[in-house]
């Protein structure tokens, strides 16, 4: 019996019907050369079918006691709970995809069982098969969720003996197996553990939230208070219902026009979110007088750990506000590194209990809904690092990674992105009945890229002019 941390048991207080609180991930496989969709998928099926017995984690369920919740090892284990083969209606379109996606990704766990779930996907038009798994944020993070498909797949397309995710015994970071001499006061010694560490930190955590609590935006226009994202049509109530849509873009391309703007990739990716929430919104008669403000999850993780979470959360100005993209992009990279540079003299402990304790009233709203017009961020926006050479499963070729992440209520699109193989690939994810249109953004991510390009380029030509007129 291990304890779930603080982190951890959040997301389970947070999760109710309409905020599920798993992440996902929608993998497309290519056949070889050789082989038909129809002999691929009844080989993998068959075979991923005869992994009956789990590895930690994912052989792990639910307890609460002393009023916390521990995970055990689930002794009735079935994978026919967990693990089911679907085919899409015709015609099989990548629209057909997404909208069984989106049905999927809708559904909450089921806590009595092990925290998991996986779908072979077959009937695509193109002859590709999908991979869809769903995994609860209390079990893994983001990061811990790539690294766990990372080392579910091979790196050459010869390996036909590949175990899937739940019983490869290559993850590392496994949760500890219940022992059976492991009492109460056990339980008491890990609380303590805790809690000590916790207090620990206050003195460093107190002085950073008295800083921030001091600072303003008028004061410090690089500083992004919890208190001043606008509302939009981005916070509204969000239902039960989902709609996903996914899209890949070139690393190089990306990391090209970072260069040229003597920025980050990660501003670049801000900046393309930026613009594209401009003209959604511009488009809809919503777009608020002051900028969006956008929560950015920040890895910790220092080790090779596979589950759990350590992140931390920073906030960043979209400067949706702004209609030339080099002064968008400006201001968010100032924002962001202001929240960086506090960040580097702090400890892990001291940044997650900083974190919490600044995003208390946000906390507090998805808890309670009591203060719904207070908010310290529109949207969830979370880049992801992967794997950076092409994958194989099973001798198929990895043709996409597209993560699909979760939403809080009053927070009704996320955009999350991870790199696979030379590209960038963006999973949005949005409650279908408050956001019209979603998959326009798209299109907009799109036309922000094109712009900063055109901006750099045109950057660049008056450089020349002026060294060619000196």
């Amino acid at each position: 019996m291990k304890a779930l941390t603080p982190n951890d048991q959040l997301f389970l207080w947070l999760e109710r019907r309409n905020q599920p609180m798993h992440v996902g991930g929608l993998i497309l496989l290519k056949p070889g050369p050789g082989q038909t969709t129809s002999s691929y998928v009844r080989k993998v099926v068959n075979d991923m079918r005869t992994f009956d017995e789990p590895v930690a984690p994912f052989n792990l369920r639910l307890k609460s006691r002393l009023g916390m919740w521990f995970w055990v090892e689930d002794d009735e284990f079935d994978l026919e709970a967990h693990f089911i083969h679907l085919s899409l209606p015709k015609p099989g379109r990548i629209r057909e995809l997404l909208e069984l996606t989106s049905k999927l990704h809708a559904s909450p766990l089921d806590r009595a069982k092990p925290l998991w779930e996986a779908y072979v996907i077959d009937g695509l038009e193109d002859g590709r098969v999908a991979l869809y798994t769903k995994v609860h944020h209390a079990l893994v993070d983001g990061v811990a969720c790539m690294k766990m498909l990372q080392r579910s797949m091979a790196d050459n397309i010869d390996i036909l003996d590949t175990p899937p995710f739940w019983a490869n015994p290559n993850l590392r970071g496994q949760a500890r197996r219940s022992e059976a001499g492991e009492g109460v006061a056990t339980l008491l010694a890990q609380a303590f553990d805790s809690v000590k560490t916790q207090v620990l930190s206050l003195p460093k955590v107190a002085k950073e939230v008295g800083r921030s609590l001091w600072q303003t935006s008028v004061a410090d226009p690089d500083f992004v208070s919890v208190i001043q994202a606008p509302r939009s049509v981005l916070n509204r109530r969000i239902t039960a219902s989902r709609r996903v849509a996914a899209q890949s873009w070139s690393m190089a391309r990306i990391k090209a026009c970072a260069t040229d703007l003597n920025m980050t990739l990660n501003d670049v990716v801000l900046a393309m979110c930026g613009s594209a929430l401009r003209t959604y919104l511009m488009e809809l008669n919503a777009l608020p007088a002051r900028p969006l403000v956008a929560m950015v999850p920040v890895s910790l993780r220092k080790d090779d750990s596979a589950t759990g979470n350590h992140v931390a959360l920073l906030l960043a100005n979209l400067a949706t506000d702004t209609e030339d993209p080099v002064e968008r992009i400006e201001k968010i990279a100032r924002s962001v590194n202001h929240s960086k540079e506090r960040f580097a003299n702090m400890t892990q402990t001291e940044i997650m209990n900083y974190v919490a304790t600044m995003m208390g009233i946000s906390g507090l709203n998805m808890l309670t809904g009591i203060a719904p017009k207070l908010q310290a961020f529109n949207i969830v926006i979370s880049n992801v690092p992967g794997p950076k050479h092409r994958l194989y499963f099973n001798g198929a070729e990895v043709d996409g990674v597209y993560p699909v992440s979760l939403l809080l209520d009053g927070q009704a699109l996320n955009i999350t992105l991870n790199s696979y193989d030379g590209k960038l690939e963006f999973g949005l994810v949005a409650c279908r009945r408050t956001m019209p249109s979603m998959q326009r953004l798209l299109q907009f991510l799109e036309d922000g890229l094109v712009e900063l390009e055109q901006a750099a380029q045109a950057e660049m030509q008056a450089n020349v002019r002026q060294r060619q007129s000196a």
